[in-house]
């Protein structure tokens, strides 16, 4: 049978919270709903015939009724988001039945077997909208922005937004290890290797680390590769979950940096106030500009005099979104495992604080 391809962590996010109700005998037909909850990330509810419990059918978020039990249920109320599932589409009798149940769609497997997984995702999601994503990249190498990217993320959180940090750099060492959590259990990204298609933006954050009170999808010390239509998903799904997203961009413009650069809805590039550096990341915005609308300046570090911000913006052509003064005991609180912008009252904090204040709309959001 074809269907969407899914990974193990796929069946491991299936206990996702918010499924919907299956109402067949087929055992076949069965099975495949099952399989294609599980690549949808849904935990579904299963009954033979009529609901058993009284108020499951009105209750359920989505319910996929097999042609077989249509006759059976047809003295239930008619309510919203009910989908007759078959298999015989030269079948002149099944819209009859799908009039019967209040079905609006009909799904016949297997050709329809991705519309069907896109529609169950749709219903485990409780957002209003995706996710403002936010990627940071360094003009040059040391820039600060793997540091940037951490303290932005843990300012959203802090502000009762939704966050998820995403470490899109392969050769970055992994955001875990800048936010001490290597050791927090949770899946890392060569585990979504073999992603593809669809998958459910809950699935895919409830099986994620959680330091600092954000999701972190992370590199591990492996070698393993992530091809790009897995990134794809995977930040996909991510945008879908709603709140922020902020990603730690790689300088690189392979197929996978594209993918990611094609999901930010804004880039930050993080230069220091030198010479060279400005030499470097004219470079990196020639790049990546083409690629991303709205690229804008973050100049991380003492200005000198005649190169400030505003100079340095000029001369590499984008807007200025802030300057980041030096920090110090910086280096100290990493090592012993301090996120950055971890404390209240230090610059990274208050430039995070400062730029959501400017980017997201008026009012917490608080997680669910």
């Amino acid at each position: 049978m074809t269907g969407p391809q899914t990974s193990d962590w796929a069946r491991t996010a299936a206990a996702t919270r918010g499924g919907p109700l299956i109402a067949t005998e087929d055992e076949d037909l069965l099975d495949d709903l099952l399989r294609l909850c599980a690549a949808a990330g849904a935990l579904p509810e299963v009954c033979h015939g009529t609901p058993a419990r009284r108020g499951t059918w009105d209750r359920a978020s989505l319910v996929l009724v097999g042609g077989d039990c249509a006759g059976r249920l047809a003295g239930l109320p008619h309510r919203e988001n009910v989908v007759l599932v078959g298999r015989e589409p030269a079948d002149p009798d099944l819209w009859r039945r799908a009039v019967l149940v209040g079905a609006r769609n009909v799904a016949l497997l297997p050709d329809e077997e991705g519309w069907l997984v896109d529609r169950i995702a749709d219903t485990v999601e409780d957002v209003d909208g995706p996710a403002l994503t936010v990627g940071v990249i360094g003009g040059r190498g040391g820039a600060g922005a793997s540091t940037l990217a951490c303290a932005l993320a843990i300012g959203a959180a802090r502000a009762g937004r939704r966050t998820m940090l995403v470490d899109a750099d392969p050769l970055g060492g992994g955001l875990d290890v800048l936010l001490g959590a290597e050791r927090v259990d949770g899946l890392r990204w060569p585990a979504f290797a073999g992603s593809r298609g669809r998958m459910a933006g809950r699935a895919l954050e409830e099986v994620l680390p959680e330091p600092h009170g954000l999701r972190l999808l992370s590199w591990d010390r492996g070698d393993a590769e992530v091809p790009p239509e897995a990134v794809r998903a995977v930040l996909a799904a991510a945008r879908r979950r709603g709140g922020v997203v902020v990603v730690d961009l790689p300088r690189g413009t392979d197929g996978s940096a594209v993918e990611v650069l094609r999901q930010l809805d804004l880039g930050l590039l993080v230069v220091p106030p030198e010479l060279r550096a400005v030499a470097a990341a004219h470079r990196v915005a020639s790049a990546i500009g083409m690629m991303m609308g709205d690229l804008r300046l973050v100049v991380r570090g003492p200005c000198g005099p005649g190169l400030d911000g505003e100079e340095i913006a000029r001369l590499l052509g984008i807007p200025l979104a802030g300057e980041v003064p030096q920090e110090p005991g910086l280096a100290q609180a990493l090592a012993t495992g301090r996120p950055p912008g971890g404390a209240e009252r230090s610059p990274l904090a208050a430039f995070s604080t400062e730029f959501w204040a400017r980017a997201l709309p008026e009012g917490p959001e608080v997680p669910a």
